[in-house]
């Protein structure tokens, strides 16, 4: 890998997001429905930019189910907005997938206090970033780095030390001339072009960097089996509105009136896959549970083998 810069400053006034976006030039002079109408014209782009890159996003995908298949793990590594995101993002799989909160482990430029308040010089610390994959990460493991720019230092840093681990490396910039393409296994370079408020990476960039990641971890999540149909199968059902959800899913995938779900998940102790294979292949909860045992926990194997 060539030599790490050591700061972020001095910006590329070159790269897409330090440009001027050309709709916005008066922005001080317009009203607030103005502004506001400017910006969403601009978010509208979003999405189209992100999927010009989806071909190699599903790269770091299969990457990601091979790790946590064989017992590794996918780190995410940020600065600022692109580490908060991380964080919120292997936050949410536990509940949602009840994905075990080993699997993704996230790491920010200057610590968990930089979640509630800006820690700035904190990305521009190579060492720091080396330094905490190093000690986290092992071979094997999937590392993405999330930088705006394509060249936070604290980012780069990370991906070094993972590389250098013989971990599968990947970066999400919204940069995609970045120099560290040629660093990484996978470099993910979306288009968001100039931001709205020169600059300000917390706007387009950021959001592309949040539907990245979302679609990232929730295919990874497929992939693996947490999910039948469209429904979530592994929500920890941990309040009212989630215990609903997990009733209404029974009801919707199995077109079993609500009191005969109720039961047969009552009967499950609570266990929505075994519920649903039990539902769909007529048969006990515990023939459900040793179908899925038997197929790898995944539902549709587990009723076609009770029903063929």
């Amino acid at each position: 890998m060539p030599e790490l810069p050591t700061s972020a400053l001095p910006v590329r006034v070159d790269a897409p997001t330090e440009r001027r976006y050309a709709p916005s030039t008066d922005l001080d002079l317009l009203d607030t429905r103005q502004i506001l109408r400017v910006i969403n014209e601009a978010d509208r782009t979003v999405a189209e930019a992100v999927g010009a890159v989806l071909d190699p996003l599903a790269v770091v995908v299969e990457d990601a189910v091979a790790a946590l298949q064989r017992g590794n793990r996918v780190h995410y590594v940020g600065a600022g907005t692109s580490g908060r995101l991380g964080v919120l993002d292997a936050a949410e799989l536990p509940p949602t997938f009840n994905a075990p909160p080993s699997w993704f482990c996230a790491h920010i430029a200057g610590g968990p206090g930089a979640l509630l308040a800006a820690v700035e010089d904190a990305e521009d610390d190579v060492e720091g970033g080396a330094e905490e994959l190093a000690r986290c990460a092992r071979t094997g493991d999937v590392v993405v780095g999330i930088a705006a720019s394509g060249r936070t230092p604290y980012v780069l840093g990370a991906l070094r030390a993972a590389g250098e681990l013989g971990c599968r490396t990947a970066l999400i910039a919204a940069n995609p001339d970045a120099d560290a393409a040629a660093w990484v296994d996978v470099f993910i370079g979306v288009d968001t072009g100039p931001e709205v408020i020169t600059g300000s990476t917390r706007m387009k960039a950021a959001t592309a960097q949040k539907l990245l990641l979302n679609a990232f971890s929730s295919a990874v999540m497929v992939r693996l089996g947490r999910v039948f149909s469209n429904f979530m199968i592994d929500m920890v059902p941990t309040n009212a509105k989630l215990r609903g959800r997990m009733l209404n899913i029974l009801v919707e995938a199995t077109g079993h009136d609500e009191e005969d779900c109720r039961r047969t998940l009552d009967a499950a102790g609570g266990d929505l896959r075994a519920a649903l294979v039990a539902l769909l292949a007529g048969r006990e909860v515990a023939a459900a549970r040793g179908a899925l045992a038997g197929h790898g926990n995944r539902v549709r194997d587990a009723v076609a083998s009770l029903t063929e």
